[in-house]
């Protein structure tokens, strides 16, 4: 499977025509999204890969949109969220029961992602787990509180962040110039040169398949978490279980001391069950979402 019969964004063919390009080809059906998916795994139908690659193209520049700010070209992100779809499609097991937006999703984002690290500097984004982590969710964060057009944050606002993200204050700064503060285009701006009437980034946002398609793909992604969080919780012992319960999954959790007196031991005791259910759950959840190709086996 190649690129070479999809359409693909560039500058010379400016991005507008692109987003109206990949509108034309029709979202599928689930019975019909199978049966190209079998066509594909069993017998090697490149025509039928084809078809499940440009039907989910849209969800790909949808999700390759939420990445502009980065300071790279859009047209650039899109291709790298269709490398990331097409990989989706060579892998996606329709005898799984999930569609395949849900699953291409997972590829969609880590494609877009790897691009970004290997396109910033070490030195400007950071070297750290933590400071990678800040660089990929500082600006989801702007962008719940309303100040991603923001440069240098309002205090009030960084204070938020910093708490938000479990992060010092000045790594927030730190991080936020090196972005290039706001950074981001206006959801008004025309995605073309045309001038009066061009299309603006908004109206290809609000696109109702596309939106459909990853409203679907989040429900089902947050239902496969769910259950696979059940069956990973099946796997502690009743002690373990409770604790866990009582300490990770409650809006207001239990206090070791409480717990202490509940088991009759000592919170440092209770502290280390925690941790060490907390460890295996999180093993479980892995191996449970490599199991059903939600992420990446790393060698």
């Amino acid at each position: 499977m190649t690129y070479a019969n999809l359409p693909a964004p560039s500058p010379e063919q400016g991005l507008s025509r692109y987003l109206s390009e990949i509108r034309k080809f029709p979202m599928l059906e689930p019975d019909e999204e199978y049966m190209l998916a079998k066509a594909w795994a069993d017998h090697g139908d490149t025509d039928a890969a084809h078809r499940m690659v440009t039907s989910h193209l849209r969800l790909a520049a949808k999700i390759a949109m939420g990445y502009r700010g980065y300071g790279l070209p859009v047209a650039e992100v899109i291709s790298e969220a269709n490398v990331g779809l097409m990989q989706a499609v060579k892998r996606f097991d329709p005898e799984k029961g999930f569609r395949l937006a849900t699953y291409a999703m997972w590829w969609i984002r880590a494609s877009i992602q790897e691009y970004i690290l290997r396109s910033w500097s070490l030195v400007k984004m950071g070297t750290t787990a933590a400071q990678k982590k800040l660089f990929f969710n500082l600006r989801k964060a702007k962008n719940r509180i309303g100040a991603l057009e923001e440069g240098d944050l309002r205090p009030e606002n960084l204070e938020r962040i910093a708490r938000d993200l479990g992060v010092a204050p000045e790594e927030v700064v730190s991080m936020n110039r090196r972005m290039g503060g706001g950074g981001d285009a206006s959801l008004n701006a025309p995605l073309s040169a045309d001038g009066e009437g061009a299309a603006e980034w908004q109206d290809w946002l609000t696109d109702d398949d596309a939106d459909h398609a990853a409203d679907y793909a989040e429900q089902q992604e947050l239902s496969q978490r769910r259950e696979m969080l059940i069956e990973a919780m099946a796997g502690l012992n009743e002690r373990e279980r409770h604790i866990l319960t009582e300490r990770k999954l409650k809006d207001e959790p239990v206090t070791l001391e409480q717990l202490s007196e509940v088991y009759g031991v000592s919170r440092e005791r209770i502290r280390q069950i925690e941790a060490r259910a907390f460890e295996k759950l999180q093993r479980r959840m892995r191996e449970l979402a490599i199991e059903q190709g939600m992420v990446r086996e790393v060698a």
